[in-house]
């Protein structure tokens, strides 16, 4: 538990225009909405969610030792009369309420990151760089909907000195409450990639609800944009029809405000330089990749553009790993040797996929191991999709990828596209798979998974750290 209390309750009874009910604490230290992962002393908010209704778990949030729980009016005589309620009309609508009832309180300079690819890196990319010199509050996971922007405004403790919020969407129009919601000082979009095309006519489609990020930002702030993207002219065009004057741009392009000089690419970092506001900036990332390392510099930009020491700000980048399901590295004890497996299986789409398995490319191998790949489908990709798999092939000849596993009905265009010498197996789902992969990894191999949340990949990745775990978890089972 938190030594300062997050919210008063009366604070919060006030922020939501709520009712009281029973014996309130004087106040709470965190936010849940989840009585499974709840620490005594939350507030616990139960939101009807697409599959369960929160109500149904007040009384489990209370057993585990939920200072007070935030329930529906209606459903008020569900629940003891003693129990410790917040009484509200709509619990997400409370939630919202309390979200931004935290922005006003908040004196911490608050940054916005969306982009069809990165966001989750970025955002704790820059958790890493701030917490490094001060207080820092940032989303937690991919906490970028409707309800994961307002959960996350309103856990932010009103002492931080940096704020980072996480914002997604795959229709248009989801990004301008939740920017409404967070103000942002700076807000960055990493990049704009044909995804979620199965809800947008064209990829400018896409940039134009990205842009919509620009509707919340604070008076004076900033935009940080991606100069070497194809939308950049379109959204810095979008960004001054908003009245934003201080547009700064990143990558390689010799514009860019933030300047990729020089990068070593490595197996499992990279080291760069750059120039950042006319300042040269060579500092090492703890995260492979040459787009990870585009992404770095909207990071340090950011940084400079809050007042935050760049210096600092660059060291600390050596210290950030991947985020869980986005490149974490495993290793595995198979037969004769060690394996590495990559678990990228979070999401994916065709830009992700691309840099996923250009990761893959640089890793090193051991004595007669094989770069394989494990792909998934990637969804929400519409008319394109077929095209779009069977175009991953150039990414595989062009990294000398060995083996690709493929599973999935639009993974098949990849599979009918492949060499029969890089064909590894196929299935039409993730588990079908599961026991041809696991057959086939060898000493010196490294296999990367990836696919999008629907597809499963996840369950791969589980199955192979079961098969074949570790020395740390031999050493903790053994305990």
């Amino acid at each position: 538990m938190s030594k300062l209390p997050l919210w008063t309750a009366s604070a919060m009874a006030e922020a939501m225009r709520a009712t009281p009910s029973g014996a309130l604490p004087d106040a709470i230290f965190g936010i849940s909405i989840d009585s499974r992962t709840l620490i005594p002393g939350d507030a616990y908010f139960a939101i009807r969610g697409e599959v369960h209704d929160g109500h149904a778990f007040v009384a489990a949030a209370l057993n585990a030792g939920a200072g007070l729980a935030v329930v529906e009016r209606a459903q008020r005589d569900k629940f003891p009369a003693d129990a410790p309620l917040l009484l509200v009309d709509d619990v997400l609508a409370a939630l919202v309420d309390l979200s931004r009832a935290s922005r006003a309180r908040l004196g911490a300079k608050v940054i916005a990151i969306t982009g069809s690819v990165g966001k989750t890196s970025t955002k704790e990319a820059l958790r890493a760089v701030f917490g490094a010199q001060g207080e820092t509050h940032a989303s937690v996971a991919s906490f970028n909907n409707h309800w994961g922007v307002p959960l996350s405004l309103a856990r932010c403790p009103a002492s931080a000195k940096f704020a980072v919020f996480e914002i997604g969407m795959n229709h248009p129009g989801e990004i301008q409450p939740l920017v409404a919601l967070v103000r942002p000082h700076v807000a960055i979009i990493t990049t704009v990639e044909p995804v979620h095309l199965e809800f947008f006519d064209s990829v400018e489609a896409i940039a134009d609800a990205k842009a919509e990020i620009f509707t919340g930002l604070e008076p004076n702030g900033a935009v940080v944009l991606n100069r070497d993207n194809p939308q950049f002219a379109r959204l810095r065009k979008r960004a001054k029809a908003h009245g934003i004057s201080r547009i700064v741009s990143f990558g390689a392009d010799e514009k860019a405000d933030a300047r990729l000089l020089d990068i070593a690419l490595q197996p499992e970092c990279s080291a760069v330089r750059a120039a950042v506001f006319g300042e040269d900036v060579t500092y090492k990332l703890g995260i492979p990749g040459r787009h990870m390392a585009i992404n770095s510099l909207a990071v340090l930009a950011a940084a400079e553009l809050v007042g935050a020491d760049l210096a600092l700000a660059a060291l600390t980048l050596s210290q950030v790993q991947p985020a869980a399901g986005r490149g974490v590295r495993h290793t595995l004890l198979v037969a004769h040797g060690e394996a590495t497996l990559i678990d990228e299986s979070y999401n994916a789409n065709p830009a992700s996929m691309a840099a996923a398995i250009n990761v893959l490319g640089q890793a090193a191998v051991g004595p007669q191991g094989r770069r394989i790949a494990v792909l998934g489908d990637m969804l929400e990709l519409g008319p394109r999709g077929p095209q779009l798999h069977r175009g991953l092939v150039e990414a595989i000849k062009a990294n000398a990828i060995d083996t690709v596993f493929c599973c999935g009905p639009l993974m098949r265009q990849l599979w009918d596209a492949l060499s029969t010498g890089k064909r590894g197996g196929y299935a039409e789902d993730a588990a079908a798979l599961e026991s041809q992969v696991i057959a086939a990894i060898r000493g010196g191999d490294v296999i990367m998974v990836k696919g999008s949340l629907g597809s499963r990949m996840k369950t791969i990745v589980t199955a192979l750290e079961r098969r074949y775990p570790d020395n740390a978890a031999l050493s903790d089972a053994a305990v």
